[in-house]
């Protein structure tokens, strides 16, 4: 989410610097006694003396604009799943690269078909779920597996993992 941040706050940045240059251009050449350069204002204006509020194009614009705003909103508010994890000291670890290295040394164990890791929490306060298709009896191993690779990255506390196994096949 944060690059589409940056590229909004570009475009917003862009269509707000144009928009002063016109209007600055604009209002010198009122001041010079000029026409305007870019808009005919008195074309421009007069059909906006005689718009209603209960036109059909002026409610489904203010519908529109009411609608992208409530997205905009949602989007800003909504809590994202952070790209870094902390590990403390200030250093960070990525996510996806973390969730590839786990899946890894969980599907090296014998007796596992297919296994898939996510991170869940936030923060400080984060820990690895990992879903496994294979062997019940692999379960142990495989959180030993996850604890060794964790180790390895050197992250201060494993905590609590979450090994599930699910059960029974799909009806098919």
């Amino acid at each position: 989410m944060r690059t589409a941040n940056r590229l909004a706050t570009l475009l917003l940045a862009v269509v707000l610097l144009v928009g002063g240059v016109l209007l600055a251009v604009a209002a010198g050449a009122a001041a010079a006694g000029r026409p305007a350069l870019l808009v005919d204002v008195a074309g421009w204006a007069a059909p906006l003396g005689e718009t209603r509020w209960d036109d059909w194009p002026v409610g489904a614009a203010a519908i529109g604009a009411l609608l992208l705003g409530l997205g905009l909103l949602v989007a800003e508010l909504r809590r994202w799943r952070p790209q870094r994890l902390d590990v403390g000291d200030g250093w960070h670890l990525h996510r996806r690269r973390l969730e590839r290295r786990l899946t890894v040394a969980a599907a090296s164990v014998p007796g596992v078909r297919r296994a898939r890791v996510r991170i869940r929490g936030h923060g400080a306060q984060w820990r690895p779920r990992v879903v496994v298709t294979g062997d019940p009896a692999s379960r142990d191993e495989v959180e030993f597996a996850v604890r060794q690779e964790l180790h390895r990255l050197a992250t201060p506390r494993p905590g609590p993992i979450e090994v599930w196994l699910p059960s029974g096949r799909r009806a098919a």
